[in-house]
Protein backbone atom coordinates (compact mmCIF):
# COMPACT_ATOMS: atom_id res chain seq x y z
CA UNK A 1 0.00 0.00 0.00
CA UNK A 2 1.31 3.25 -1.18
CA UNK A 3 0.48 6.83 -2.42
CA UNK A 4 -2.28 9.33 -1.51
CA UNK A 5 -5.90 8.63 -2.94
CA UNK A 6 -6.28 12.23 -4.60
CA UNK A 7 -9.91 14.03 -3.61
CA UNK A 8 -11.14 13.08 -6.82
CA UNK A 9 -14.44 15.32 -6.26
CA UNK A 10 -12.99 18.07 -4.76
CA UNK A 11 -13.88 21.33 -6.95
CA UNK A 12 -17.13 19.69 -8.33
CA UNK A 13 -18.95 17.75 -5.09
CA UNK A 14 -17.70 20.05 -2.62
CA UNK A 15 -15.36 22.93 -2.91
CA UNK A 16 -11.71 22.44 -3.69
CA UNK A 17 -10.76 25.86 -1.83
CA UNK A 18 -9.49 24.55 2.09
CA UNK A 19 -10.53 28.42 3.40
CA UNK A 20 -13.88 27.87 1.63
CA UNK A 21 -14.70 24.36 2.95
CA UNK A 22 -13.58 24.53 5.91
CA UNK A 23 -15.99 27.97 6.64
CA UNK A 24 -18.92 25.83 4.58
CA UNK A 25 -18.37 22.79 7.08
CA UNK A 26 -17.65 24.80 10.18
CA UNK A 27 -21.64 26.73 9.37
CA UNK A 28 -23.04 23.63 9.27
CA UNK A 29 -21.65 22.32 12.70
CA UNK A 30 -22.23 25.61 13.86
CA UNK A 31 -26.02 25.36 13.59
CA UNK A 32 -26.32 22.09 15.09
CA UNK A 33 -27.61 22.30 18.74
CA UNK A 34 -29.28 19.93 21.15
CA UNK A 35 -32.32 18.14 20.91
CA UNK A 36 -33.49 17.42 24.46
CA UNK A 37 -36.40 14.88 23.62
CA UNK A 38 -33.75 12.78 21.63
CA UNK A 39 -31.35 13.54 24.40
CA UNK A 40 -29.10 14.67 22.04
CA UNK A 41 -26.41 17.21 23.51
CA UNK A 42 -23.26 16.93 20.94
CA UNK A 43 -20.58 15.90 21.26
CA UNK A 44 -22.39 12.36 22.61
CA UNK A 45 -20.07 10.55 24.76
CA UNK A 46 -21.29 6.89 24.67
CA UNK A 47 -21.87 7.26 20.91
CA UNK A 48 -19.77 4.67 18.76
CA UNK A 49 -20.60 5.43 15.55
CA UNK A 50 -22.95 7.47 12.97
CA UNK A 51 -24.54 7.31 9.83
CA UNK A 52 -24.24 9.56 7.44
CA UNK A 53 -24.83 11.04 3.87
CA UNK A 54 -22.77 11.26 1.17
CA UNK A 55 -24.29 13.69 -1.52
CA UNK A 56 -22.70 16.59 -2.77
CA UNK A 57 -22.41 19.33 0.02
CA UNK A 58 -24.94 21.74 -1.27
CA UNK A 59 -27.37 18.39 -0.48
CA UNK A 60 -26.48 16.58 2.28
CA UNK A 61 -24.00 18.56 3.75
CA UNK A 62 -26.01 20.30 6.82
CA UNK A 63 -27.57 16.82 7.19
CA UNK A 64 -23.98 15.34 7.67
CA UNK A 65 -22.77 17.73 10.25
CA UNK A 66 -25.70 16.32 12.59
CA UNK A 67 -24.02 12.95 12.43
CA UNK A 68 -20.43 14.79 13.10
CA UNK A 69 -21.11 17.48 15.82
CA UNK A 70 -21.93 13.95 17.93
CA UNK A 71 -18.49 12.32 17.47
CA UNK A 72 -16.33 12.26 20.88
CA UNK A 73 -13.18 13.23 18.94
CA UNK A 74 -11.24 14.02 21.63
CA UNK A 75 -11.42 10.26 22.50
CA UNK A 76 -11.01 8.77 19.12
CA UNK A 77 -7.73 8.24 17.65
CA UNK A 78 -9.36 5.78 14.63
CA UNK A 79 -12.57 5.73 12.30
CA UNK A 80 -13.93 2.55 10.11
CA UNK A 81 -15.51 3.95 7.48
CA UNK A 82 -17.92 1.65 5.51
CA UNK A 83 -19.46 2.61 2.25
CA UNK A 84 -21.72 0.98 -0.70
CA UNK A 85 -19.81 0.77 -4.13
CA UNK A 86 -21.42 2.76 -6.55
CA UNK A 87 -19.42 2.04 -9.96
CA UNK A 88 -17.91 -1.81 -9.41
CA UNK A 89 -19.26 -4.96 -8.21
CA UNK A 90 -18.07 -6.28 -4.97
CA UNK A 91 -19.05 -9.71 -4.02
CA UNK A 92 -17.62 -9.03 -0.64
CA UNK A 93 -15.99 -6.40 1.14
CA UNK A 94 -12.97 -4.24 -0.05
CA UNK A 95 -9.66 -2.75 1.45
CA UNK A 96 -8.11 0.51 0.09
CA UNK A 97 -4.46 0.10 -2.06
CA UNK A 98 -3.43 3.72 -0.88
CA UNK A 99 -1.60 4.28 2.59
CA UNK A 100 -3.44 7.91 2.71
CA UNK A 101 -6.49 9.72 1.80
CA UNK A 102 -6.73 13.49 0.56
CA UNK A 103 -8.57 16.08 1.41
CA UNK A 104 -8.55 20.28 0.27
CA UNK A 105 -8.16 20.38 4.91
CA UNK A 106 -5.18 17.86 4.65
CA UNK A 107 -4.84 14.03 4.51
CA UNK A 108 -5.67 11.43 6.65
CA UNK A 109 -3.48 8.63 6.99
CA UNK A 110 -4.44 5.09 7.01
CA UNK A 111 -3.72 2.85 9.50
CA UNK A 112 -1.73 0.17 7.61
CA UNK A 113 -1.14 -2.14 10.85
CA UNK A 114 -4.97 -2.89 11.49
CA UNK A 115 -5.76 -3.44 7.10
CA UNK A 116 -2.74 -5.49 7.23
CA UNK A 117 -4.60 -7.63 9.64
CA UNK A 118 -7.92 -7.87 7.92
CA UNK A 119 -6.03 -9.00 4.72
CA UNK A 120 -4.33 -12.00 6.81
CA UNK A 121 -7.72 -13.07 7.56
CA UNK A 122 -8.70 -13.62 3.80
CA UNK A 123 -11.93 -12.32 3.87
CA UNK A 124 -11.30 -9.16 2.11
CA UNK A 125 -10.68 -7.69 -1.11
CA UNK A 126 -8.32 -5.14 -2.88
CA UNK A 127 -9.94 -2.43 -4.25
CA UNK A 128 -8.58 -1.35 -7.34
CA UNK A 129 -6.88 2.20 -7.34
CA UNK A 130 -9.49 3.33 -9.83
CA UNK A 131 -12.39 2.17 -8.14
CA UNK A 132 -11.31 3.63 -5.03
CA UNK A 133 -10.89 7.49 -6.71
CA UNK A 134 -14.10 6.88 -8.29
CA UNK A 135 -16.12 6.24 -5.51
CA UNK A 136 -17.92 9.23 -3.68
CA UNK A 137 -19.30 7.39 -0.76
CA UNK A 138 -16.21 7.48 1.19
CA UNK A 139 -14.46 10.47 0.32
CA UNK A 140 -17.80 12.52 1.26
CA UNK A 141 -17.01 11.60 4.53
CA UNK A 142 -13.15 12.62 4.82
CA UNK A 143 -13.34 16.88 5.10
CA UNK A 144 -15.71 16.66 7.82
CA UNK A 145 -13.57 13.81 9.48
CA UNK A 146 -10.15 16.25 9.05
CA UNK A 147 -11.96 19.20 10.25
CA UNK A 148 -13.39 17.38 13.41
CA UNK A 149 -10.01 16.38 14.12
CA UNK A 150 -8.22 19.42 12.99
CA UNK A 151 -4.44 19.66 13.83
CA UNK A 152 -4.63 15.64 15.28
CA UNK A 153 -2.04 13.88 13.63
CA UNK A 154 -3.09 10.70 15.61
CA UNK A 155 -5.75 10.43 13.41
CA UNK A 156 -5.95 6.38 11.69
CA UNK A 157 -8.44 5.54 8.83
CA UNK A 158 -9.98 2.39 8.06
CA UNK A 159 -12.02 2.43 4.91
CA UNK A 160 -14.11 -0.23 3.71
CA UNK A 161 -16.10 -1.05 0.74
CA UNK A 162 -18.88 -2.51 1.34
CA UNK A 163 -20.18 -4.89 -1.82
CA UNK A 164 -22.26 -8.13 -1.76
CA UNK A 165 -21.48 -10.45 0.82
CA UNK A 166 -22.50 -13.77 1.16
CA UNK A 167 -24.71 -14.81 3.98
CA UNK A 168 -21.99 -17.55 4.78
CA UNK A 169 -19.30 -14.56 5.02
CA UNK A 170 -21.25 -12.16 7.73
CA UNK A 171 -20.35 -14.36 10.56
CA UNK A 172 -16.92 -14.53 10.20
CA UNK A 173 -16.77 -10.90 8.55
CA UNK A 174 -18.38 -9.58 12.04
CA UNK A 175 -15.94 -11.42 13.93
CA UNK A 176 -12.76 -9.55 12.17
CA UNK A 177 -14.62 -6.25 12.45
CA UNK A 178 -15.38 -7.09 16.64
CA UNK A 179 -11.55 -6.66 16.87
CA UNK A 180 -11.61 -2.96 15.84
CA UNK A 181 -15.06 -2.55 17.69
CA UNK A 182 -13.39 -3.09 20.91
CA UNK A 183 -10.76 -0.53 20.87
CA UNK A 184 -12.42 2.15 22.81
CA UNK A 185 -10.68 4.79 20.54
CA UNK A 186 -12.02 3.30 17.67
CA UNK A 187 -15.09 4.66 15.84
CA UNK A 188 -17.35 3.88 12.90
CA UNK A 189 -18.81 5.71 10.34
CA UNK A 190 -21.70 4.30 7.60
CA UNK A 191 -22.32 6.25 4.94
CA UNK A 192 -26.08 6.64 3.54
CA UNK A 193 -28.37 8.35 1.71
CA UNK A 194 -31.74 7.06 1.90
CA UNK A 195 -34.74 7.06 -0.82
CA UNK A 196 -33.42 7.97 -4.05
CA UNK A 197 -36.91 8.42 -5.59
CA UNK A 198 -38.18 9.15 -9.21
CA UNK A 199 -37.98 7.34 -12.34
CA UNK A 200 -34.43 8.13 -13.15
CA UNK A 201 -33.67 6.11 -10.23
CA UNK A 202 -36.52 3.43 -11.40
CA UNK A 203 -37.90 3.85 -7.93
CA UNK A 204 -41.47 4.92 -7.66
CA UNK A 205 -43.25 3.05 -4.93
CA UNK A 206 -46.16 4.76 -3.11
CA UNK A 207 -48.34 5.09 -0.46
CA UNK A 208 -51.52 6.84 -1.17
CA UNK A 209 -52.15 6.93 1.99
CA UNK A 210 -49.61 7.03 3.93
CA UNK A 211 -49.67 8.64 8.17
CA UNK A 212 -47.47 10.78 9.31
CA UNK A 213 -44.51 8.43 10.90
CA UNK A 214 -44.93 7.54 13.95
CA UNK A 215 -41.49 8.75 15.61
CA UNK A 216 -40.45 11.60 13.40
CA UNK A 217 -36.63 12.77 13.21
CA UNK A 218 -36.66 16.41 12.97
CA UNK A 219 -36.86 18.86 11.68
CA UNK A 220 -40.16 16.71 11.09
CA UNK A 221 -42.96 17.54 13.38
CA UNK A 222 -44.90 15.23 15.28
CA UNK A 223 -48.34 14.57 13.61
CA UNK A 224 -51.39 16.15 15.75
CA UNK A 225 -53.45 12.65 15.06
CA UNK A 226 -50.98 9.63 15.80
CA UNK A 227 -50.68 7.31 12.69
CA UNK A 228 -51.76 3.70 12.72
CA UNK A 229 -49.45 0.69 13.60
CA UNK A 230 -50.75 -0.91 10.43
CA UNK A 231 -48.81 -0.09 7.36
CA UNK A 232 -51.04 1.32 4.61
CA UNK A 233 -51.07 -0.85 1.20
CA UNK A 234 -47.79 0.64 -0.78
CA UNK A 235 -48.21 0.53 -5.16
CA UNK A 236 -45.17 -0.31 -6.25
CA UNK A 237 -44.78 2.53 -9.24
CA UNK A 238 -46.49 5.55 -8.95
CA UNK A 239 -49.20 6.00 -11.63
CA UNK A 240 -51.51 8.76 -9.68
CA UNK A 241 -51.86 11.16 -6.69
CA UNK A 242 -53.37 9.31 -3.86
CA UNK A 243 -54.38 11.39 -0.30
CA UNK A 244 -50.86 12.82 0.40
CA UNK A 245 -48.33 13.92 -1.51
CA UNK A 246 -45.34 12.03 -3.03
CA UNK A 247 -43.12 13.44 -0.09
CA UNK A 248 -44.93 12.76 2.38
CA UNK A 249 -45.31 9.00 1.43
CA UNK A 250 -41.02 9.03 0.54
CA UNK A 251 -41.10 10.71 4.06
CA UNK A 252 -43.05 7.83 5.81
CA UNK A 253 -41.08 5.18 3.78
CA UNK A 254 -37.80 6.36 4.73
CA UNK A 255 -39.20 6.61 8.63
CA UNK A 256 -40.30 3.10 8.38
CA UNK A 257 -37.07 1.58 7.95
CA UNK A 258 -35.72 4.01 10.75
CA UNK A 259 -37.84 2.56 13.41
CA UNK A 260 -36.58 -1.02 12.54
CA UNK A 261 -33.05 0.43 12.64
CA UNK A 262 -33.19 2.07 16.18
CA UNK A 263 -32.63 -1.03 18.35
CA UNK A 264 -30.06 -2.94 16.06
CA UNK A 265 -29.19 -5.13 18.96
CA UNK A 266 -33.05 -6.23 19.41
CA UNK A 267 -35.02 -9.62 18.34
CA UNK A 268 -34.80 -10.57 14.91
CA UNK A 269 -33.68 -6.63 13.72
CA UNK A 270 -31.56 -7.73 11.52
CA UNK A 271 -34.32 -10.06 9.75
CA UNK A 272 -36.71 -7.11 9.63
CA UNK A 273 -34.60 -4.42 8.38
CA UNK A 274 -34.12 -7.17 5.09
CA UNK A 275 -37.38 -7.98 5.08
CA UNK A 276 -38.55 -4.15 5.13
CA UNK A 277 -35.81 -3.30 2.06
CA UNK A 278 -37.49 -6.58 0.68
CA UNK A 279 -40.98 -5.10 0.74
CA UNK A 280 -40.50 -2.02 -0.23
CA UNK A 281 -37.22 -1.68 -2.53
CA UNK A 282 -36.02 1.41 -1.00
CA UNK A 283 -33.34 2.61 -2.70
CA UNK A 284 -31.39 3.56 0.26
CA UNK A 285 -28.13 3.17 -1.06
CA UNK A 286 -25.97 1.97 1.73
CA UNK A 287 -28.55 -0.93 2.72
CA UNK A 288 -25.49 -3.27 2.50
CA UNK A 289 -23.29 -1.10 4.55
CA UNK A 290 -25.88 -0.46 7.46
CA UNK A 291 -26.70 -4.35 6.80
CA UNK A 292 -23.00 -4.86 8.04
CA UNK A 293 -23.08 -2.98 11.00
CA UNK A 294 -26.74 -4.03 12.10
CA UNK A 295 -25.34 -7.79 12.24
CA UNK A 296 -21.88 -6.39 13.85
CA UNK A 297 -24.05 -5.13 16.51
CA UNK A 298 -25.97 -8.40 16.76
CA UNK A 299 -23.12 -10.57 17.08
CA UNK A 300 -21.24 -8.41 20.04
CA UNK A 301 -24.51 -7.49 21.94
CA UNK A 302 -27.92 -9.80 20.38
CA UNK A 303 -27.78 -11.66 24.26
CA UNK A 304 -26.23 -8.99 26.24
CA UNK A 305 -29.49 -7.38 28.83
CA UNK A 306 -31.25 -4.72 26.84
CA UNK A 307 -29.94 -2.38 29.28
CA UNK A 308 -26.57 -2.85 27.97
CA UNK A 309 -27.82 -2.89 24.48
CA UNK A 310 -26.54 0.17 21.94
CA UNK A 311 -29.64 2.26 20.23
CA UNK A 312 -29.80 4.45 17.44
CA UNK A 313 -30.87 8.03 18.01
CA UNK A 314 -32.01 9.10 14.52
CA UNK A 315 -31.00 13.26 14.77
CA UNK A 316 -32.06 15.03 11.31
CA UNK A 317 -34.08 13.77 8.37
CA UNK A 318 -34.20 15.86 5.16
CA UNK A 319 -35.35 15.92 0.75
CA UNK A 320 -33.57 17.00 -1.27
CA UNK A 321 -36.80 18.57 -2.76
CA UNK A 322 -40.30 17.97 -1.87
CA UNK A 323 -42.07 15.53 -4.96
CA UNK A 324 -45.45 16.31 -5.86
CA UNK A 325 -45.23 14.57 -9.67
CA UNK A 326 -44.15 11.73 -11.29
CA UNK A 327 -41.75 13.75 -13.43
CA UNK A 328 -39.98 14.89 -9.99
CA UNK A 329 -36.84 13.08 -8.41
CA UNK A 330 -35.50 13.10 -4.79
CA UNK A 331 -32.94 12.07 -2.41
CA UNK A 332 -33.58 11.59 1.09
CA UNK A 333 -30.73 12.19 3.93
CA UNK A 334 -30.43 11.08 7.16
CA UNK A 335 -28.40 11.51 10.36
CA UNK A 336 -28.51 9.00 13.05
CA UNK A 337 -25.76 8.33 16.33
CA UNK A 338 -25.20 4.81 17.78
CA UNK A 339 -24.99 5.26 21.63
CA UNK A 340 -23.33 2.15 23.63
CA UNK A 341 -24.46 2.40 26.93
CA UNK A 342 -21.11 2.57 29.32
Amino acid sequence: MSGVREATHAGSWYSSSAPALRKELGANLAKVGPLPEQGYAPPVADAKAVIAPHAGYSYSGPTAAWAYAAVPAANIKRVVLLGPSHHAYISGVALSPFAAYGTPLGDIPLDLDAIDELRKTGLFQDMKSGVDEAEHSLEMHLPYLRLIFDGRDDLRLVPLLVGHPADAQASPLCAALAKLWADDATFFVVSSDFCHWGTRFSCTPYYPDAPEPLHPVPPVRPAAIPAHAAPPDLVRRFDRPGSVPIWKSIQYMDHEGIDLLRYPAGEAALEKWEAYLGRTKNTICGRNPITLLVALIQHLYAKKPEAEQPHFVFVRYEQSSQCVSGRDSSVSYVSAVLRVPK
